[in-house]
C-alpha cells in the first residue's frame, strides 16, 4: 500500500494563512509580554512567542529602574510581526508611552494629580515629561500669579493637574497653577473657618486699587472697600492706607462659598450720624465745604463723615437750569441752611438760597403793587412781553394788559425786543416767583367816563353790519359790543339790520358789562321798551283816557323844551 502523505491540501494552507493574519491583526499595535532570552551590550533579544525572536536596543532599557535579566519577563510593543528580513518589530519605549498613557487617562478620570518635570520650554508656555509622555504647559497655567524666571522650577519632581488628553493626537495639557489654587483653597479654608463675622484683626495692607485696598490677614486676602475706609467721603484708598501699613479692621462679612472677606476701618469708629438730628435741626444755618459737585446738586461736607446735599433747584433763587458747578466750586466754604434730615436713611437736605435774600421780597419791599417801573424788553411770547427788572428778575407784561383799545395780538407787535418800556406792578407772588405787569394802566381805563351800568343809556357808533345783528363800538372803540338782530327794535318788522350804516350813532340799553372781559351786552329793544314805561308813568295812565300817541307826543314835546 502506498504510504499517505501529511502534506496539507491547497485549501488548508489558505485556511492557516488567513488564520495567521488574524492573529497578526489582533496582536499588531499592542502591548505584548515578552521573554527575555539574551542580553547584549547593543541589543536585548526577546521572545513574545511568535516564530521568530526580536531584537529591541538596550538603551530603551536605560530608564528602567532595574535592567533586563535573561528570563524576565517585561512589556514591549508589537509594531509589526515581520519586517522585510522576517524579524518582528518591537519597541520598549512605546510599550512604556503605552502604559504611560493608561495610567494618566486613569488618574485623569479620577481627577488626580501627576507627577511630572518640567523638561524644556516651548512657544506658549513649557513641556513636561510624565514619565514617558510628554505634556504641554501652557504659560498662563504655570504659577498663581505671573512669573519672570521659571528656570527654578526646571528639572524638579512636582503635581500636575490634568486639564485635556487626547490620546488619538497624543496630545496633553497640564497645569501646575490649578493643583497650587487648590492647595491655596485648602488652607483659605482652614483660616477662614477660624474667623468670626464682627472680629478684629490686624493686618497688612498688600495691594491697592481704585476701588480699596487688600489686606493680608495671615495667609488670607481681604478686601477694605473704600467706602468701609472712613466715614468721610474718601476719593482714593491712597488717601487713608498705603502699601506696608499695618492696620487694624474689622471682619464685616465672610462669604463661605467663595472664601471671600470683606473688612472695614470706619465700623472701629463712632458712627457720626449718631444723634445727627439733633446736632442739624431743620432751619439751623451752618458753614460747609463743598466736596463733590454733580448734575443733580452738591455735597457739602458739615463735619467728618456726615455730608448734606444741595440740590440745583435750592442753589439761587433766580438761576434756573444752570449746572451747580457754575454756582458754586468744589472746596468752596459755603453758608447753606438745613431743610430736612433723615437720619435713619443718612440724608440731610440743604438748602443755599435760603440763606440769602429772596430776591422777590425785596424787590416787593421796594416796588409795592401800584408803583410805576421802567425795564428793558428781554424776551416777547405769544402771550405777553418780559421786562428785566433788574440783572436777576423779570416781570411779564400779558398781551391783555398792554393796551386800553387795542387787542392784544395786535399791540403786542409794537414792540421789540431792547425796547424801553413804563410799566405798572399789578401783582407779586413770592411763592410763585412771579411779577405782574401792565403798560394799559399807566393810563385811565375809558370806560371809566362811560356810566355803563345795567340798565343805562349808551351812544354807540356801528362798526358792522351782520345778518344775525350789528357790531357797535363804545367811547371811540374803546369798547365793542354787538345788538342780536331780536334786539334791534320792539316792533318785528324793525328788526333788520340793513335799515343800519356803518358809522350810525345809535342809543342803546346796557343789559349787562363785564369789565373784567370788556365784554358790553347791548338792546335797544330794552331801550324803547324802558322809555314807553317812563312816558307812561310820567304822563299818562291806562285809564286816563289818553291813547299811547297822545302820551308819547307829550313825552316827545317835554323833551324839545328841556333841550
Amino acid at each position: 500500500m502506498p504510504v499517505a502523505t501529511m502534506n496539507p491540501s491547497t485549501d488548508d494552507f489558505a485556511a492557516l494563512l488567513e488564520e495567521s493574519f488574524a492573529g497578526s491583526a489582533m496582536i499588531e499595535g499592542r502591548v505584548v509580554p515578552a521573554t527575555v532570552t539574551a542580553v547584549g551590550s547593543d541589543f536585548v533579544t526577546v521572545d513574545v512567542g511568535l516564530k521568530t525572536e526580536g531584537r529591541i536596543p538596550s538603551r530603551e532599557f536605560a530608564a528602567d529602574e532595574t535592567q533586563p535579566t535573561v528570563g524576565a519577563i517585561v512589556e514591549v510593543y508589537l509594531e509589526r510581526i515581520e519586517n522585510a528580513l522576517g524579524d518582528a518589530v518591537l519597541s520598549r519605549d512605546k510599550a512604556k508611552r503605552e502604559e504611560a498613557w493608561t495610567r494618566l487617562e486613569r488618574l485623569s478620570e479620577k481627577k488626580e494629580t501627576v507627577k511630572g518635570t518640567i523638561v524644556g520650554r516651548v512657544k506658549g508656555g513649557f513641556t513636561v515629561d510624565l514619565g514617558g509622555v510628554n505634556a504641554f504647559l501652557p504659560g498662563s497655567q504655570v504659577d498663581i500669579r505671573p512669573i519672570r524666571d521659571v528656570g527654578p522650577l526646571m528639572g524638579q519632581s512636582q503635581p500636575f493637574a490634568i486639564l485635556k488628553m487626547d490620546r488619538p493626537r497624543g496630545n496633553i495639557v497640564v497645569s501646575r497653577r490649578a493643583v497650587l489654587e487648590e492647595s491655596r483653597a485648602e488652607q483659605r479654608a482652614e483660616i477662614v473657618g477660624n474667623m468670626a463675622e464682627g472680629e478684629r484683626r490686624k493686618g497688612v495692607v498688600k495691594n491697592i486699587t481704585d476701588y480699596g485696598a487688600f489686606v493680608d490677614l495671615g495667609g488670607i486676602d481681604g478686601l477694605l472697600h473704600v467706602t468701609d475706609m472712613s466715614w468721610k467721603r474718601v476719593s482714593h484708598p491712597s488717601q487713608v492706607v498705603e502699601v506696608g501699613q499695618e492696620v487694624e479692621v474689622q471682619i464685616i462679612k465672610i462669604n463661605p462659598d467663595t472664601q471671600r472677606i470683606s473688612l472695614g476701618m470706619k465700623q472701629l469708629m463712632t458712627d457720626p450720624w449718631d444723634g445727627v438730628s439733633a446736632k442739624y435741626p431743620v432751619g439751623a444755618k451752618l458753614t460747609g465745604r463743598v466736596t463733590n459737585i454733580t448734575d443733580y446738586g452738591a455735597f457739602v461736607e458739615l463735619e467728618d463723615g456726615v455730608e448734606g446735599l444741595i440740590h440745583v433747584s435750592e442753589m439761587s433763587w433766580t438761576k434756573k437750569n444752570v449746572h451747580p458747578g457754575k454756582i458754586i466750586s468744589s472746596s468752596q466754604e459755603v453758608d447753606v441752611m438745613v431743610l430736612d434730615v433723615d437720619a435713619e436713611k443718612r440724608r440731610i437736605s440743604l438748602g443755599l438760597k435760603q440763606v440769602m435774600n429772596n430776591p422777590w421780597e425785596a424787590f416787593m419791599a421796594e416796588h409795592p403793587i401800584g408803583t410805576n417801573i421802567e425795564g428793558e424788553v428781554r424776551g416777547i411770547t405769544e402771550f405777553g412781553l418780559f421786562v428785566g427788572l433788574g440783572p436777576d428778575l423779570d416781570g411779564m407784561v400779558h398781551i391783555n394788559d398792554i393796551d386800553w383799545n387795542v387787542p392784544g395780538e395786535e399791540a403786542i407787535k409794537k414792540y421789540n425786543k431792547g425796547d424801553n418800556v413804563t410799566a405798572r406792578v399789578l401783582d407779586i407772588d413770592i411763592e410763585k416767583e412771579r411779577i405782574s405787569l401792565g403798560i394799559k394802566q399807566l393810563s385811565q381805563d375809558p370806560t371809566e367816563s362811560i356810566d355803563l351800568r345795567k340798565n343805562s343809556i349808551v351812544t354807540t357808533t356801528v362798526t358792522e353790519i351782520t345778518t344775525g345783528g350789528i357790531e357797535v363800538s363804545i367811547a371811540d372803540g374803546a369798547l365793542k359790543g354787538f345788538i342780536r338782530k331780536a334786539d334791534l327794535a320792539r316792533d318785528r318788522g324793525d328788526q333788520r339790520p340793513e335799515r343800519f350804516a356803518v358809522g350810525d350813532k345809535v342809543d342803546a340799553l346796557v343789559t349787562a358789562f363785564d369789565k373784567a372781559g370788556r365784554k358790553v351786552s347791548l338792546s335797544i329793544k330794552a331801550m324803547e321798551i324802558k322809555d314807553e314805561k317812563e312816558a307812561v308813568e310820567q304822563y299818562g295812565s291806562a285809564d286816563s283816557g289818553a291813547s299811547l300817541g297822545d302820551i308819547l307826543g307829550a313825552a316827545l314835546k317835554q323833551a324839545k323844551k328841556e333841550d
